[in-house]
C-alpha cells in the first residue's frame, strides 16, 4: 500500500482540520489546514512539526521566556518533552504534525 498526498491540495473545513496520512507504532502523521492560531498546550511526547506551504509565527516558552520563530516552507520546528508552544499561521498554512498518537 502507498499513499501520494498533495499538500498543497488539501484544506478543511474549520482550522487545523487534518488528514490522517499514517500511525506507525503509536506515532501519528497528519497533514493539518489552518488559518487560525491553534491553542498554548505542552504535548504528551515530542512533536515535529513542518511549514508545508505558508508562513507560520511558533511562540513557545523557554526559561520562562515567551520566544516567536517565524518558520517558513520547509523549516521544522521540534517540541521536546515538557516544551509549551503554539503556533499562530500567518493567512493559510499547511503543516505536517509527527507526534505521538492521540496528543493535542
Amino acid at each position: 500500500m502507498h499513499k501520494i498526498i498533495k499538500s498543497s491540495d488539501f484544506t478543511a473545513n474549520k482550522a487545523w482540520g487534518a488528514l490522517d496520512i499514517a500511525n506507525m507504532n503509536g506515532i501519528s502523521t497528519r497533514l493539518h489546514w489552518t488559518d487560525q492560531p491553534y491553542k498554548w498546550h505542552i504535548n504528551d511526547g515530542e512533536e515535529v512539526f513542518a511549514v508545508l506551504d505558508g508562513v507560520v509565527n511558533m511562540h513557545y516558552k523557554q526559561d520562562g521566556e515567551t520566544h516567536i520563530a517565524e518558520l517558513n516552507v520547509g523549516d521544522v520546528f521540534f517540541a521536546g518533552v515538557g516544551t509549551e508552544h503554539v503556533a499562530h499561521p500567518v493567512g493559510e498554512a499547511r503543516i505536517l504534525v509527527i507526534e505521538k498518537s492521540g496528543s493535542e
